[in-house]
This record gives C-alpha cells, structure tokens and sequence, in this order.
C-alpha cells in the first residue's frame, strides 16, 4: 500500500520533490490555503483515510515556501478516530519516500504548565508517550530504520535553538517544553494532569507522537510546534471545548504562520 500511495502522488506532482513536511494541527491548516500550488483530498489517495476532526480539511498540499519545496497534511489522523497505529504514521512513511527529510509536527495542545497562557506557541524538546501504543510494533522495514531506534534526541536540538532564534528574530515570545500524549479524545481529568505535571510535561495533546516517533526512525529531522490552546483540566478554572481551542488556534494563527514561514526559510 505504501508504495501504491507514492506512485498516485508521484503521478499527480510530477516533478515537484517536497523537502519539507509539515503536519498542520487543529485551526492551523490557514497556512496550506495560503501556499497552495497542488492540492489533493485524502479520499483520492491510497492508504488516506479523510479526518473526521473540526477544523482539518483532509488535503495533501503540495507548495513552495520560501524557496523551499514543502508538502502539507492540511488536518492528521488520529489514534482516538479509530484508526490503527500503522494508519495514523502512514502519511509520514509516504513523506519520507517522497523525499522529505525534515518534519513539522504542530498541535493544539493543552498547558500543563501554570506559566503557560492559551495561544503560546511552545517548542517541543522531548515527548512522553503515555498512549499505551507504539507505531514501530511488528515487523520492521530495514529499508526505512533499525529494529530498535534511539530515541535521545528525537526533536533535533539544533532545529529546536534555529527556531527559538527564528522567534527571537520575528519578536515572538515562545515557551519550550516536553509534550505528553495521550489517546483522547476525552480531555485530561485534573488528577491525570497532575500525574502528567509531576512526571515532567509541561503540555498534553493527542497527537505527535507517534509522527515524531516513525520519523526520528525513518532518519527524518522532527521540529515540534504546539499551540496551547487552553490551559489543562486543574490548571484551568472553566470546562474544556474544541470549540475554545479552534478559537485559541485563530489567536495564535498569525504568529504561527510567520514562524513557520521563516523557519522553513531558515533551514539548510
């Protein structure tokens, strides 16, 4: 399937060679209806399965960026829809064939982090994987990574101080932090949260993850951008909707943008 899927959208792009990948979150896709030159819906592409998620348009889009050749998932796939594992790194798997070899990962996420306000942008520096799955169980491809990936620096470091240097330079504030992941799509009870602050997150999601961890395997650069788009159950006072963290992704989708724009810009 894998390799039906790269030969669909090979015939579809031609010649265009992505170098760039960037997974949109949850009311951040603004940034692929701006920079579009192919666009084609998941429902046409092998392996794809259309996102069942407000605020995800189910689009690969493909575009040139700041002189560099970037494909886009204009919404993901998550564990919580139903999906297997497999289904949800699939799009990354396609990315890395494609010739993609640095990943965006960015998010809606909630703040763990009592310093941290909805709408902050934080850069992801670790993980923790506390969905109870992981995307590499079964049989390996040894075309693509080792059996047993070292997962030290999964976040490039050196990504991670390019984009707190690109922030610097544009005059947005950015926090820094360890995302944690959980299955969803019921958000986090106060004691969870707890838990997630003691063990050392300073931001939980539902995603990422297991994007980061199948492209640190694939021998892919991962850069990580959350949207804090509310503050955690207990750290927050008022109930948690998806319609606040749309809202809080329109706060924060212009600075977003511009980031990302000129970290894309920035890179090697």
């Amino acid at each position: 399937m894998l390799q039906r899927s790269v030969d669909f959208i090979r015939e579809k792009i031609g010649d265009f060679v992505p170098e760039i990948g960037i997974v949109l979150g949850s009311g951040l896709g603004e940034l692929a209806d701006e920079n579009c030159e192919i666009a084609i819906p998941y429902s046409e592409i092998p392996g794809f399965e259309a996102s069942t998620v407000s605020g995800h348009k189910s689009r690969l889009v493909f575009a040139e960026i700041n002189g560099k050749k970037v494909v886009m998932m204009q919404g993901r796939f998550h564990y919580y829809e139903g999906h297997p594992i497999q289904k949800v790194v699939f799009p990354i798997k396609v990315m890395k064939k494609l010739g993609v070899k640095t990943v965006m990962l960015t998010n809606a996420a909630g703040g763990v982090n009592a310093a941290f306000n909805p709408s902050d942008l934080m850069i992801i520096t670790d993980h923790i994987n506390h969905m109870n799955v992981n995307p590499l169980i079964g049989p390996n491809d040894d075309t693509m990574g080792d059996r047993f990936p070292d997962m030290s620096e999964v976040y490039s470091p050196e990504l991670v101080e390019l984009t707190k240097k690109t922030a610097a330079k544009l005059g947005i504030d950015v926090q820094e932090g360890v995302y944690m992941a959980l299955t969803g799509p019921s958000y986090e009870t106060p004691a969870e949260v707890r838990m997630a602050r003691i063990v050392g997150a300073d931001a939980v999601g539902m995603s990422t993850v297991p994007e980061a961890i199948v492209a640190k395997w694939a021998g892919m650069d991962v850069i990580g951008i959350s949207c804090i788009c509310n503050s955690a159950a207990g750290v927050s006072t008022v109930a948690l909707s998806h319609s606040d963290v749309i809202h809080a992704a329109s706060v924060a989708k212009e600075r977003f943008k511009v980031l990302v724009k000129e970290v894309v810009h920035a890179l090697g």
